[in-house]
């Protein structure tokens, strides 16, 4: 059978789609497990189990994983699959995909043959052994092999985090139970020697205690150190002449190497990410848009300099990221273990730094950082990287089965500003910290501060703008205080290499450290915080010395001759303190939107307190413009206001460079309008680089692949690992090795749940609908009803079956029938006999109002009579006609559309929010009742979920409905100073009448939360929430083709408006865009 068409037919082609059409017949014929397959596209691999619409939108939207002509996992070549054979297969892959085919690999052409021929040995046996486990059955009969056993069981060891002891008790038990001469391992450390095997070790190298040098390369057989002299050996306390214990020599310290080269070589003979690797070349969307590394210059001017690199998109390219931390999770005891760790960049956004594929290289040991001596620990990867640079490695290609030379670069580096210095080498502190702008850093020594200021932000700035020239409120130039420069050019490759003798790689400092320390140190000043305000006395003698802002200068009471310090107009006074951070003790954000701010809140003491980095860029991003509105004078919280959207637009997944330009110049403009503002203790180094960041973004791709809360959390998974507190790093390795083999093992398990297939926390996985055509009717699931490796589990459901009153029926089955795609031509013939009835001089407003009353009873007449007349009449409509049962489900809680919505009752003892609604709807907008002209376009209705039920159409179809608390759009909704505000003490639609529209469908609404607004109690600010982990990828669309989504829909009533006599104003999507760009005219900033 010619299958050709799964990898060359246009996946929006006819022909593609019979023959997905034709494989889902032939899978669900011979491989159905309760109406579900494993889908074979390429992100499920076939290791979820998803229902016929499902797999059908997977394989459209992107295709079938790689070489599978023969549909194995679909009943093909067998009537049925047994769970032994699957498993059997399972082990093969594994073990075939951990060891690279013989007789291709080139490996006799090496230099070291004896070695070469030592080492293929070794895979050999490996190989064997492992082979002969995953042949013996646990005991006779068994569905499990050795080998299957031993992973599923540590995969679940790992997954939950279960200590070595209980495992060992538990496989003790296990051991126990089974049949006599089983062959179960009966300790954690028999299942390790097993796993071993699979895994890629560590090597062991001995450091000078200083960290002057590592004895290696030449150097393994010295005892004391080339440079300070200091002993390769522990020295045993108590032993007054120093002298090393004879019987075991201990080394000082231990630098912990994880080889990279293996590492990189099983990404491509894994069958499971060989593909992947590829991503950034087949499979990225150049339209010109930064969704990727791949997208940025650095990437793109390192393949224009390097052609022959660029020539195989195999090739890797790394980020390399390093940070320091205590190993014991308390601050008592001084241990600072630092690894260096190296993400490969080729892989899809939604992979790329993700922990599975975040590859640890080095682990420093402690007490002490290394400092500026990092350099010597990082010897063993600079080799490494030198050769995979120059030679490249043999290695296999699991996609294409072949053997080809990999190569590999680090073209970026991820730490934070300190560890920037170590690892780049340019000191971050003192007069010429910026190293940006090098050696043209314009910073200033405050003599009463004691510290340096690095303003003069006027030189990025248009050359004839007229704050250039402004000496009374900036400090510039002497002697004129004017700022005639330019901005400083940061130093070519060429003027690096005079300065380092090195290789100009993109260092990128982790953009939470500006705004970390820009955050507390504007909340310090705001609230005049102790410790954390850069407004005191010595601060306003600089002013005084500068000879700026003279109203701010220290002044002498006339009677008293006593000194105080005038009040500055970013200073709070007590009542806009306890405002302020009311406001934020009382924001209930969202499920998985961030923590929970208000425990850094402290209403007493009047101050923020245990700020983590994610909730300073959370309070700048979201929370800051919200609790400033009512405090601060306009033209201080305006400015503050233009920096958090600044922070918040350089955070988007995809940004053009028109958007970065206009990101550039405006940031210019902000930084200007603080030092206005603040005073010049206020901008220290981490404040100055926010000028620097969208040429970052420039050069390195969005910022979500180059901070460092990915490594963060990486660094919290190390702690864990950390057993035996006298040997942290020995922890730490062997711990990183078991969960780096059993992450690779965890790929080929299709029956177990594992990181891969994990169902998400708001995974909407749900119920399917008779008639497929419907399923967008019935989308998500009732919270308690879980998945489970693709099998659904069912729960105890926090949903009850009630009946619901005859107009709340009417109201919901009205919305149904207003919004099925199949009655549309039914919709427009009765508009048709409703305007004939009435004469063509009927208002749209009256025509509306009466199709909207009358629709349901016609239609159900009309299907009646269509039946009777013997007009072919589809399933879908009989069951529409005929009306939802009396008997729905209610529920408290629901996934939808990767959201996960609360109905304001469950939520109300809860610190989240999460019944925010908001639709998008395409529709006549009515000013009143009497408004004969409406606004056809798409209209956003905000409101607060009171009710979720499930209608039942005969047991055929079932629809999902919210009922909703919605604000009136005419009374109850406004923009003020870009900010969108909702006031539901007026309401629209409440369902007390008839022709009320209280009912959304679950699949059209999307989640938003609300702030009281500290300026007005009775109006609350939207803020609109993102599904996590999507990605808008571009393309997709046309891809697609007629699979793709309508995202707008129909209201029946949207004319049932009160009239209050005033003007009113529709808040649209495209109005909240404007705003987002034109915030507040000429000085705006994107937002």
């Amino acid at each position: 059978m010619d299958r050709s068409w799964m990898y060359h037919a246009p996946r929006y082609s006819q022909t593609f789609v019979n023959g997905v059409q034709n494989f889902l017949n032939f899978a669900f014929e011979r491989s159905s497990v309760d109406e579900k397959i494993t889908c074979p596209c390429i992100k499920c691999l076939n290791m979820k189990y998803q229902s016929r619409q499902s797999v059908l939108d997977h394989l459209i939207c992107s295709g079938f994983q790689p070489e599978y002509l023969k549909w194995v996992y679909h009943g093909e070549g067998t009537t049925t699959v047994s769970t032994s054979t699957t498993l059997n297969e399972e082990m093969h892959d594994l073990i075939n995909d951990a060891f690279e085919p013989e007789g291709e690999s080139g490996v006799e052409a090496h230099d070291n043959a004896s070695n070469n021929s030592q080492e293929t040995n070794n895979r050999g046996s490996k190989f064997d052994y492992l082979v002969k486990e995953a042949e013996e059955k646990v005991y006779p009969n068994c569905k499990y092999n050795k080998l299957s056993c031993v992973v599923h069981l540590y995969h679940l060891k790992c997954l939950n985090g279960w200590s070595d002891k209980s495992f060992t008790m538990l496989l003790e038990y296990l051991k126990d139970l089974l049949p006599e001469g089983n062959l179960l391992p009966k300790t954690t450390q028999q299942v390790k020697r097993i796993l071993a095997n699979l895994g890629l070790g560590y090597e062991k190298i001995h450091s000078c205690p200083n960290g002057c040098m590592l004895f290696w390369d030449g150097k393994e057989k010295d005892e004391v150190c080339s440079f300070c002299g200091s002993s390769r050996w522990k020295v045993h306390e108590g032993n007054p002449d120093h002298e090393v214990s004879p019987p075991k020599k201990k080394a000082s310290k231990i630098l912990r190497w994880f080889p990279l080269k293996p590492r990189l070589q099983r990404l491509f003979m894994s069958s499971k990410t060989s593909d992947l690797m590829k991503w950034h070349h087949t499979e990225r969307v150049k339209d010109g848009k930064l969704r990727h590394p791949a997208d940025a210059l650095a990437w793109k001017d390192f393949d224009k300099k390097f052609p022959e690199f660029a020539s195989d998109p195999r090739n890797v390219r790394l980020a390399l990221a390093s940070d320091g931390f205590n190993p014991f999770r308390t601050m008592n005891v001084a241990h600072s273990i630092w690894p260096v760790f190296l993400i490969p960049y080729n892989l899809p956004p939604w992979l790329v730094m993700k922990q599975p594929n975040i590859i640890l290289s080095l682990i420093i040991p402690g007490p002490k950082g290394p400092g500026n001596k990092i350099d010597v620990y990082m010897q063993p990867l600079i080799k490494e990287l030198k050769e995979l640079w120059e030679d490249g490695v043999n290695t296999f290609d699991a996609s294409t089965k072949q053997y080809f030379q990999l190569k590999a670069s680090i073209i970026s580096t991820i730490s934070d500003f300190p560890g920037y210095a170590n690892l780049s080498g340019w000191s971050t502190k003192g007069e010429l910290a910026c190293p940006v702008c090098g050696f043209d850093t314009n910073s200033k020594w405050l003599t009463h501060g004691r510290k340096w200021c690095y303003m003069c932000h006027r030189r990025w700035l248009p050359t004839d703008h007229s704050w250039r020239s402004d000496k009374r409120s900036f400090v510039g130039q002497e002697p004129y205080g004017m700022e005639l420069r330019n901005a400083p050019i940061p130093a070519s490759g060429d003027e690096v290499l005079q300065q380092l003798d090195g290789i100009e790689f993109l260092r990128d400092n982790d953009v939470r450290g500006p705004w970390k320390k820009k955050s507390i140190f504007l909340f310090g000043t705001l609230l005049g915080q102790e410790g954390k305000s850069k407004d005191n006395y010595k601060t306003r003698l600089d002013l005084k010395e500068m000879g700026i802002r003279k109203d701010l200068h220290p002044k002498k009471r006339p009677r008293s001759n006593i000194t105080f310090m005038p009040k500055a107009c970013y200073q709070m006074a007590r009542g806009e303190k306890n405002e302020f951070l009311k406001t934020l003790k009382l924001i209930k954000p969202p499920d998985e939107f961030s923590s929970n701010i208000s425990r850094c809140v402290q209403l007493n003491e009047r101050k923020l307190v245990g700020m983590k980095s994610y909730d300073c860029h959370m309070l700048m991003q979201e929370y800051l413009p919200i609790a400033l509105r009512g405090t601060l004078s306009d033209h201080v919280s305006s400015v503050i206001i233009e920096l958090c959207s600044f922070f918040k637009s350089i955070c988007y997944k995809d940004l053009s460079e028109v958007d970065l330009n206009f990101l550039e110049s405006k940031v210019a403009l902000t930084l200007c309008k603080l030092e206005k503002i603040f005073p010049p203790s206020f901008f220290t180094v981490m404040v100055h680089l926010v000028i620097h960041l969208t040429r970052e973004v420039k050069l390195g791709g969005p910022v979500a692949f180059r901070w460092m809360y990915p490594i963060e959390r990486d660094l919290l998974t190390l702690k864990l690992y950390v057993h035996n507190r006298a040997h942290p790093e020995g922890s730490i390795a062997e711990g990183y090795l078991a969960q780096e083999s059993i992450t690779f093992c965890s790929r080929y398990l299709s029956k177990v749940e594992t990181a891969f297939t994990r169902v998400a926390r708001n995974d909407d996985e749900g119920y399917q609908n008779h008639i497929e055509t419907f399923n967008n009717l019935c989308p998500g699931r009732a919270i308690g009803c879980k998945l489970h490796s693709g099998v659904s589990i069912h729960k105890r459901k926090r949903s009850s079956d009630s009946e619901i009153d005859e107009k709340s029926l009417t109201q919901a089955h009205r919305y149904v029938l207003f919004n099925v795609e199949s009655i549309t031509p039914f919709r427009e013939e009765h508009k048709r006999i409703v305007r004939q009835q009435r004469g063509r001089r009927i208002s749209d407003y009256e025509l509306n109002k009466i199709h909207a009353q009358q629709f349901a009873d016609w239609f159900k007449r009309r299907v009646a009579r269509m039946e009777e007349q013997g007009d072919e009449v589809t399933e879908d409509l009989k069951w529409l006609a005929r009306g939802p049962f009396r008997s729905v489900k209610r529920c408290t809680g629901y996934l939808v559309n990767g959201y996960r919505f609360h109905t304001k009752n469950r939520e109300r003892s809860l610190k989240t929010q999460n019944s925010g609604v908001v639709v998008t709807i395409e529709g006549e907008s009515y000013a009143s009742s009497r408004d004969r002209s409406p606004v056809h376009g798409m209209i956003n209705y905000y409101g607060k979920l009171n009710d979720i039920i499930e209608l039942n159409y005969s047991g055929q179809i079932r629809v999902v409905l919210f009922k909703c608390d919605w604000v009136d759009i005419n009374r109850g909704c406004k923009i003020d100073y870009g900010v969108t505000l909702v006031n539901f003490s007026y309401k629209a639609h409440t369902g007390a009448n008839l022709a009320d529209d209280p009912y959304v469908l679950a699949s059209q609404v999307d989640k938003v939360f609300y702030v009281t607004d500290p300026k007005n109690k009775d109006w609350e600010v939207v803020r609109h929430v993102k599904v996590r982990d999507v990605f808008h990828m571009g393309g997709v669309d046309d891809e697609v083709g007629p699979y793709s989504n309508d995202s707008t829909f129909n209201v029946p009533n949207l004319h049932m408006t009160g009239d209050d006599g005033e003007d009113g104003i529709d808040v649209t999507p495209e109005m909240e865009h404007e705003v987002d760009f034109e915030e507040n005219e000429d000085d705006s900033i994107l937002f």
